[in-house]
């Protein structure tokens, strides 16, 4: 057996075998799956694939290999509470897996795995154990007569771990899977036994045999096509090959360890935290690279956890400052050649994980301060729910953060009285939606919509299908709404942030109005409402786009296109499109940046997409395949999914993107583009929302009007309005500070002639008394004027303007530690429909009922004297 190999050369043998057999070598997909809302990260190699095995999308190639990225650490997958605790969970790991699309079949999966096991991997095959599902013979001959595996070293399993499925209904199949003895001195049982919950015997390799679909009703029958997925833990196949019993001894972990163990300064490379940080960073680094980052909802909320986790693990070993984002380069060193975007990724990573961990250490030592003052006093071996809530709520932490702590001590977590205190918060934060028919939602449509609208604004179309209520149709009558699938159309649907089409199908006697256009597949679906007539299945129609809406969608789509390419230029290669709107009257771009942009960059961005709009560059559309398409310089979106043949639309030397959309065919129809503003929308992500063509010339138009107001207003041309503003600015200054001069000095005087109103009260001066006219300032600047002059006093001011009463209260330093300042004023304030608070020798507060202000003031003699006596 051959110890020496390393994790990158075990990945690139099993890359090199299977190219050697004839498969597709398919590159990791995002973590972010795409299109698939079921789940949260890509959590298995053949997430990228699960349109072909559903058959809604065909390959050119019927068989792949691939080493694909996964994530385990929310939703239904989610392994983060066992990191550090085990010697095989893992947040982030590579699959490795071989796939048939209809092609070969179990005894050809069978044997590649065998042979890739035995013979280039060279393990010993005595230590290979398999198990196949209960009921399928088919495989167990093929495992016992053809490979020859020993009767002792093979078992029969259940459907519980031996059959697979997509869902409850769907492609689903038995399972057949390798195992790897580490020997008689660790222990646990064989497979299928009652000891298998042991460590002896380790899974290394499933291969899914997907035979059958399920109905709704659990009936299986054969699919036409059966197909096969594999899969491999890269880390646990490297332990086994490298002599290692546990995944973090392997040589990946054994690089992160020891920098995690230098940047801690522990010479002890069994710590558990050390080996919780060696694993974080790779699912954190991965992630962001993938376009997600810290949050407090969804992907993001889930990266916050880990790297507040591993933050956390990090304080245990007395690190003080920040120190995460120093394990990307690292990281880098070992898998950055694999994974060319972690090197190009690699400063976005460390800036974001650096700003995250600053935030974080923030609050994290006041929450363990508080958290260890709660298990001093726990008469229980649980926490309460009211102290996991607060951790939560008030200082960030995770209530899975909690729980490792909770773990490490032996304790519990109350979450049902967490639950009790997120009750209102979950409730206010339910989002609140009016019921809306998604004809999405409907039904799986058949067929496929040819797209004429590059081209034509009108056309002829067959209606494939109807839908209305969300029930499919034969006929739509008049004043129903509804949805309407064609052959053919020129209605482009919405899809990469470009808004549906709308406009008008029409026949003799029929209108049907379009309101929006979605896709579905490879189906356009024409929503709108029957004005006219009546609808039928199987009719054809004749389409019109609104020609008008759509010219201002495409200058918009074309202009955000030289967008993203301006900023990349003025801010740098980090600023990646992370979201886009693209209507009629505006554009939404959100990208990746992690500061406001400056008025100077912005400038520039601006004449960078104006400048081009001048050169009138021709808009160059080109078919290609996706690689050539790289080669080509054309930018992709992270977490986008592209066909193998795709489209690229090139504006001149400036911008080169793959995009579906319709443009315009020269930049300068564009005629004028204009940045209407710039703000954050969360951590790294920044949105500048503009508008072009007449929108903008009407923004220039209405601006021009303005300033030609604001001029005669100021009694100067235009060009003098900024020279006119600033002498009007400076002029209110200079009169705000003689104003306060004055203010002071009646304060002064005004303190003088009110002293002499004060009563002594054990040894303290009383005031409580109205000033006239004084706003907030004046009645701040009074009082201080009247504690200094009292000596040991307590002062109460009022002013009263129509209906709201201003009141102010102090208490100078010797008496503060009997008479509050900020009791007092409320005592006060709530005998004038008022309240108000403060510090103990300052308070203020208002109400709204003046004519109690008489009696309220009175009232504070007696407040004093009661506290004194």
């Amino acid at each position: 057996m051959d110890r020496a190999k390393t994790s990158a050369e075990i990945r690139q043998a099993f890359l090199d075998y299977f190219r050697a057999n004839d498969h597709e070598i398919v590159p990791s997909s995002s973590l972010v799956p795409t299109n698939d809302p079921t789940l949260l990260f890509t959590n298995a190699g053949m997430v990228q694939f699960k349109e072909t095995f559903l058959g809604h999308e065909r390959r050119p190639y019927s068989r792949a290999a691939s080493a694909q990225r996964c994530v385990r650490a929310g939703g239904k997958h989610n392994d983060l509470e066992n990191v550090g605790y085990t010697a095989r969970h893992h947040t982030f790991f590579e699959m490795l897996g071989n796939f048939s699309f209809g092609d070969y079949f179990k005894r050809e999966a069978i044997q590649y795995a065998w042979e890739f096991l035995t013979e280039v991997l060279q393990l010993p095959p005595q230590r290979l154990w398999v198990t196949v599902f209960e009921e399928d013979d088919e495989a167990a001959n093929i495992w016992l007569e053809e490979i020859g595996v020993a009767p002792e070293r093979f078992a029969r399993i259940g459907a519980h771990d031996n059959f697979w499925a997509m869902g409850d209904t769907g492609p689903c199949g038995p399972c057949s899977e390798i195992f790897y003895d580490h020997g008689p001195e660790v222990a646990g049982g064989p497979p299928g036994s009652a000891q298998a919950d042991g460590d002896r015997f380790v899974e290394i390799w499933n291969l899914v045999f997907m035979q059958y679909d399920r109905d709704e009703h659990g009936r299986l029958s054969a699919l036409p096509r059966p197909c096969v997925d594999t899969g491999m833990g890269l880390e646990r196949i490297a332990a086994v090959v490298q002599g290692m019993h546990n995944n973090f001894e392997i040589d990946l972990f054994h690089h992160l360890v020891h920098s995690a163990a230098r940047v801690a300064g522990s010479a002890d490379l069994s710590n558990n935290s050390l080996r919780v940080i060696a694993d974080h960073i790779r699912a954190c680094a991965f992630l962001i690279v993938d376009g997600v980052f810290p949050g407090n909802e969804g992907r993001g909320y889930v990266l916050r956890r880990i790297i507040r986790r591993a933050i956390r693990h990090g304080y245990k070993l007395g690190i003080e400052e920040a120190f995460f984002y120093r394990l990307v380069s690292p990281l880098v060193e070992k898998m950055g050649a694999a994974y060319p975007a972690l090197e190009q990724g690699r400063a976005q990573a460390e800036r974001i994980l650096k700003q995250e961990e600053e935030r974080f250490r923030e609050t994290l030592e006041q929450g363990l301060k508080l958290l260890e003052g709660d298990l001093r006093r726990l008469e229980s071996q649980t926490i309460p729910g009211a102290t996991i809530f607060k951790l939560y709520d008030t200082y960030g932490f995770p209530v899975d953060l909690t729980g490792d702590i909770a773990r490490e001590r032996g304790l519990g977590l109350d979450m049902p009285g967490f639950e009790q205190a997120m009750a209102a918060q979950r409730e206010r934060a339910r989002a609140a939606s009016a019921f809306k028919v998604d004809y999405k939602e409907t039904g799986d449509f058949e067929g496929h919509t040819e797209f004429t609208g590059y081209d034509h604004l009108q056309d002829q179309g067959l209606v494939t299908a109807l839908y209305a209520e969300g029930r499919r149709r034969n006929h739509l009558e008049a004043g129903e709404q509804g949805m309407v699938l064609l052959d053919r159309t020129p209605f482009y649907a919405e899809s990469g942030g470009q808004v549906g089409d709308r406009g008008w199908l029409l026949a003799s006697e029929l209108e049907f109005e379009v309101w929006d256009t979605v896709k579905y597949r490879g189906a356009f679906g024409h929503v709108g409402v029957v004005r006219q007539g009546r609808l039928a299945a199987g009719e054809r129609v004749s389409t019109r786009v609104d020609a008008e809406r759509r010219q201002a969608t495409v200058l918009n789509h074309s202009a955000t296109h030289l967008l993203h390419a301006a900023l990349r230029r003025v801010l740098g290669e980090h600023a990646q499109q992370k979201g886009s709107l693209v209507a009629p009257d505006r554009l939404r771009f959100d990208f990746t940046h992690f500061e406001p942009v400056s008025r100077e960059q912005l400038e520039r961005v601006e004449r960078l997409v104006n400048d081009r709009i001048r050169a009138n560059d021709v808009a160059d559309v080109r078919y290609m395949s996706y690689d050539e398409a790289m080669d080509f310089g054309a930018v992709a979106l992270f977490g986008e999914k592209y066909a193998d043949t795709v489209r690229v639309m090139r504006f001149g030397e400036f911008s080169t993107e793959l995009c579906g959309g319709t443009h315009v065919r020269r930049t300068g129809d564009i005629g004028f583009f204009k940045l209407v503003s710039e703000t954050g929308i969360s951590a790294g992500i920044r949105r500048i929302e503009a508008i072009t063509g007449q929108c903008a010339v009407a923004w220039a138009e209405t601006v021009s009007r303005q300033l030609a107001h604001v001029g005669e207003l100021l009694r100067c041309s235009s060009d003098n309005i900024e020279l006119r503003l600033e002498q009007l600015i400076d002029r209110s200054r200079q009169l705000e500070k003689e104003l306060a001069r004055q203010q002071q000095k009646l304060a002064s005087q005004a303190g003088t002639n009110l002293a002499d109103r004060a009563v002594l009260i054990d040894g303290v001066k009383v005031l409580a008394t109205t000033v006239e006219g004084g706003d907030n300032r004046a009645l701040r600047d009074t009082l201080d004027q009247l504690k200094h002059k009292l000596g040991s006093a307590v002062v109460v001011l009022a002013s009263v303007d129509g209906e709201k009463v201003r009141l102010v209260g102090g208490v100078t330093k010797d008496f503060t530690d009997r008479l509050k300042a900020g009791e007092l004023i409320n005592a006060v304030a709530s005998q004038i429909g008022g309240r108000g608070g403060g510090r103990a020798d300052f308070a203020q507060a208002g109400g709204s009922d003046p004519t109690q202000l008489d009696q309220a003031l009175e009232s504070v003699a007696a407040w004093v004297r009661e506290r004194l006596s």
